[in-house]
């Protein structure tokens, strides 16, 4: 059973795409079902996100081309034959399908590549899979030197997504219900010596038990200086912080992207207990400067500017705010961006290029360590879903360069860093809608304060 808008959500979609002056055709190619050892044992299906916004079909080997000119869509593909239907029972038509997402053209897929041949432009977005781009080279009959991602299509693309309409936040909003599902039971689960693993464990249980799949691979470890740790293998000590990113997505597609830091012992301990607090209050006062009209950039630089202060007034570094910033000291603490766009994608449309999401023409991506990871930077407009995600990590490799080369030697006081590094890393990360006037925390509320906790029940 297919998970479906009502069908004129997705014309309406696709009108508003026809409306952006685009001429000639448009090609969407839907995913297939790689294997994962041998031809019949595959990855779990995931369809391609703006097939998926556009044409709603979660069914593998589809394509769709739309008209600019003429109006019309068609979707291209194969009913499933008695040899399917053996292992996989009884299956709607195509044509079905397509009328549940308002298309009356269904054809064959030996047909697409004449049909294509026949566009005076064609339009499609950055491939990412590689078969994807031999698909493309067989049906058009042209090289890859030869074929080019259109730069309008993107442009008006991420001119639709990027305003998520209610019936997405309604999603997004399940989807968020089930990660405080996977964050509260690995926080009721962590007690010393059990291993990583077993909290894993606890949030998959979890992410199955409200049929949801993972958004993106749990990002759950006591070494929480490396951001994005998959490796699940370690005890958990009784001194160490656990920091969990993890996200479910719904069957529709939408996404939950939120990070926690947890105590393994169930108590901060007094100096853990000041960095998290320095952290929270990023993260919240960032979500309170999320407006219309802000520009995200200036939120990050802020937010590295009371980071700054925060570990001075810790005594880990020492110096003028602005001189500290202007040498990329922030990015030693915190090596990445603010936050990203979410929605079909954890980082909703990056694989059309970051620069056509959060940026724009007059925006400059930087080259400084932190903010160069700045996904999102353009200004925040109304209907935007995005993660707000500051964070302070000790990276002993990244230390260790700092002070071997004398990078900061002015402002880092290298020595009383030393107490500092089995904090390991801390990272605190909600997903906001910027309303007219304001942003709203997405999601049912889930454990962030130091008392919060400390006072959850341990299972």
């Amino acid at each position: 059973m297919l998970n479906l808008f009502p069908s004129s959500t997705y014309i309406a979609r696709r009108n508003k795409l026809q409306q952006s002056a685009l001429t000639g055709k448009g090609i969407w190619i839907g995913h297939g079902e790689p294997p994962m050892n041998y031809t019949a044992n595959t990855y779990r299906f995931r369809q391609d996100s703006s097939f998926l916004y556009l044409f709603g079909l979660s069914l593998p080997d589809l394509v769709a081309v739309m008209d600019f000119d003429s109006g019309e869509t068609i979707l291209f593909g194969q009913d499933y034959t008695l040899d399917d239907i053996i292992w996989m029972g009884p299956q709607p038509s195509l044509f079905d399908l397509a009328a549940q997402v308002g298309i009356s053209d269904v054809r064959p897929i030996s047909q697409l590549s004449g049909n294509l041949k026949q566009a005076s432009q064609l339009h499609f977005t950055p491939p990412y899979r590689g078969e994807t781009w031999l698909k493309l080279m067989e049906w058009t009959g042209k090289h890859k030197a030869d074929l080019h991602p259109s730069i309008e299509l993107i442009q008006a693309l991420v001119n639709l997504r990027s305003y998520k309409e209610t019936v997405e936040i309604d999603q997004m909003e399940k989807a968020l219900t089930v990660t405080y599902h996977m964050h509260t039971a690995a926080l009721g689960a962590i007690q010393p010596n059990r291993y990583e693993y077993e909290i894993v464990g606890e949030i998959m249980r979890q992410v199955h038990g409200h049929q949801a799949e993972l958004a993106y691979p749990v990002i759950f470890s006591t070494h929480g200086q490396t951001l994005h740790n998959h490796n699940h293998h370690l005890c958990m000590a009784n001194h160490r912080l656990a920091l969990l990113d993890a996200g479910a997505e719904v069957p529709h597609g939408y996404a939950g992207d939120i990070t926690r830091t947890f105590p393994v012992s169930g108590k901060f301990s007094t100096q853990a207990k000041s960095l998290y607090e320095l952290v929270l209050h990023l993260e919240e006062t960032a979500i309170q400067e999320a407006k219309p009209g802000t520009l995200y950039r200036d939120i990050h630089l802020q937010t590295n500017r009371r980071m700054l202060a925060g570990l001075t007034d810790l005594g880990i570094v020492s110096g003028p705010i602005e001189d500290m910033l202007d040498a990329g000291v922030a990015g030693l603490f915190m090596p990445h961006g603010l936050g990203h766009m979410i929605g079909l994608d954890v980082h909703d449309m990056e694989d059309y290029g970051e620069q056509w999401v959060g940026y724009t023409e007059d925006l400059e991506r930087s080259t400084q360590l932190g903010l160069k990871s700045l996904r999102l930077a353009r200004a925040l407009e109304p209907g935007f879903t995005l993660t707000v995600e500051p964070g302070i990590y000790f990276i002993p490799e990244l230390i260790q360069k700092w002070k071997a080369e004398g990078m900061g030697r002015e402002f880092v006081r290298f020595d009383a860093l030393e107490d500092w590094m089995d904090i390991g890393g801390i990272r605190i990360e909600d997903n906001i809608l910027i309303t007219q006037e304001e942003a709203r925390i997405l999601g049912p509320r889930i454990p962030k304060t130091v008392e919060e906790i400390e006072n959850w029940p341990k299972s």
